[in-house]
């Protein structure tokens, strides 16, 4: 059984003598748990799913009668009840929208009497570093709502562990405990950040984290048009020039500083605008250091990509960058949002595996969901095998290779006798065409009208079935192994165990 991804936050109470412990009522009233029943995809065998299972987290009441809490509280979800603190009753809740990328999202609750008497939470601003914060939620160990206190110990860039992307959040020290996740934040009886992870290990304490104003605000704003966007990307790789023998090589001053280009992932809203070894020396205006940092307010750096992360879907960034010498300035139009540039994608949620099925043969795009189901949420990494981990870490989208595909297991059946042990292969090549993404893989299989089919994997091994036959085999597999088709929805008009399956379908008369 699949171990759910748990990512809880919640600060210990701390001596501090202007601490009461006591909520001001109109923030307590706001305050809610959530309990939701959720059912993930299973990408081992990615017809199934892994069973239901339930998870409790923490929000917080926002204008326009909705409740805003973390994704990873209500991902995958099938069923969401919500509880006023304070209150016995609960209510049944629907999500309005997500935002996996920033972990956020919003819940809305039909019946109005749930928000009867409440005054909602305003979103407030970026905390200084040292500012006291209160943190409000329902961690395990009790019922009641818990308040505690920490400090902002850092503000700064760091790698959202629900989605991997790489956004701007603060560091507070405090502990955390289950069930927290979503608990608003509040200074100044403002909502100014959403807990939603700790760092943990051996030599580590008290260190938690919260998603920023900056980031809830854009969220929300996103959202308004009744859609999620995502948040903008280069779809670049970006190299450091702290180097002074490389700062020459490339024409850089004493003057200049910057990042230098040095890949352009396919279909890059920068495609035709920039160029490999291109030095990005300035963004919004913005000074770009060495080390890829920019001052986001006076005295406080972080990643440039900040600058791009504030704006929106359809927006335009301004640039300012050393090309052959030459000081240019350009404008970027931002068309793709972050993950579209790398080749093995992070988490997905609330949407179902893309596999396809033939003579028994199980193909699927590499994710990082795939890799997990080999170890729990803390050792996966130490069990996936080692080059779909390397593909995962560093591989790269190339114009040939937009995905990776994987032959994730061999349903055995008399059609495919010697390949029964297969796992884990990547595919490059069927029938002779180049494997891209799994609708190549898809036509090089229906296409064919040759006697055999012909799989070639990353190490030159080559697998090979008799077409006809694997057309044939196809209903019995299905019915064999309770498969309810032989593809996912997405990949089109699909085989079942009900329907006629043989001659006369597109690319199988010989």
């Amino acid at each position: 059984m699949k171990i759910r991804h748990i990512l809880i936050t919640l600060f210990i109470v701390t001596c501090c003598p202007n601490f009461t412990g006591y909520a001001r009522a109109d923030i307590k009233n706001a305050m809610v748990k959530i309990y939701t029943v959720y059912n993930s995809h299973n990408y081992r065998e990615p017809w199934q799913m892994w069973g239901q299972q339930s998870y409790q987290g923490s929000g917080c009441i926002i204008r326009g009668n909705r409740i805003l809490t973390n994704a990873h509280v209500v991902s995958d979800q099938t069923y969401i009840q919500v509880r006023r603190a304070g209150d016995a009753r609960k209510y049944t809740a629907a999500l309005e929208m997500v935002a996996h990328e920033c972990d956020l999202a919003v819940l809305t609750v039909k019946d109005t009497a749930f928000f009867s008497g409440v005054t909602p939470l305003r979103i407030g601003r970026l905390p200084q570093v040292k500012d006291k914060v209160a943190v409000y939620g329902f961690p395990e160990g009790g019922d009641r709502l818990s308040i505690t206190e920490g400090v902002v110990s850092r503000v700064e860039h760091s790698s959202y562990t629900h989605s991997g992307a790489y956004l701007l959040a603060c560091q507070i020290d405090a502990a955390i405990n289950s069930g927290n996740s979503g608990g608003p934040v509040i200074q100044e009886n403002r909502v100014v950040g959403v807990a939603f992870q700790e760092m943990a290990g051996e030599n580590v304490e008290n260190i938690g984290y919260m998603v920023p104003a900056p980031v809830i605000k854009r969220f929300l704003r996103d959202m308004e048009d009744g859609r999620y966007d995502g948040t903008p990307d280069l779809c670049v790789s970006l190299q450091k020039m702290e180097n002074p023998a490389l700062r020459r090589m490339h024409g850089m001053s004493d003057a200049h500083s910057g990042v230098m280009v040095n890949r352009i992932y396919p279909d890059s809203p920068v495609q035709g605008i920039l160029r490999r070894g291109d030095i990005i020396l300035s963004v919004e205006g913005k000074n770009v250091a060495n080390d890829g940092t920019i001052e986001f307010r006076e005295g406080e750096r972080t990643f440039l990509g900040y600058a791009i992360q504030s704006k929106f879907i359809g927006d335009e960034a301004h640039l300012g960058i050393l090309r052959d010498g030459r000081l240019m300035k350009v404008t970027v139009p931002l068309t793709r949002p972050i993950d579209f540039g790398r080749l093995v994608p992070h988490d997905r949620y609330d949407v179902p595996p893309t596999y396809y099925i033939v003579g028994g043969f199980v193909f699927e795009p590499l994710t990082v969901n795939y890799l997990k189901d080999f170890g729990s949420q803390s050792d996966w990494f130490l069990y996936a095998p080692t080059e779909l981990l390397n593909l995962y870490y560093n591989g790269e989208p190339e114009e040939d290779r937009r995905q990776v595909i994987v032959l994730v297991k061999v349903l055995a059946d008399e059609v495919n006798i010697g390949y029964h042990e297969l796992v884990d292969k990547v595919v490059c090549e069927v029938n002779g065409v180049r494997i891209s993404r799994i609708e190549d893989l898809v036509r090089a299989f229906e296409e064919n009208r040759g006697r055999y089919h012909v799989i070639r994997d990353s190490k030159g091994f080559e697998l090979v079935l008799d077409r006809r036959k694997a057309v044939e085999s196809t209903k019995r597999i299905l019915q064999k192994y309770r498969i309810p088709a032989d593809r996912s929805q997405d990949l089109g008009r699909s085989h079942t165990v009900s329907e006629k399956v043989g001659e006369g379908r597109p690319g199988t008369a010989e």
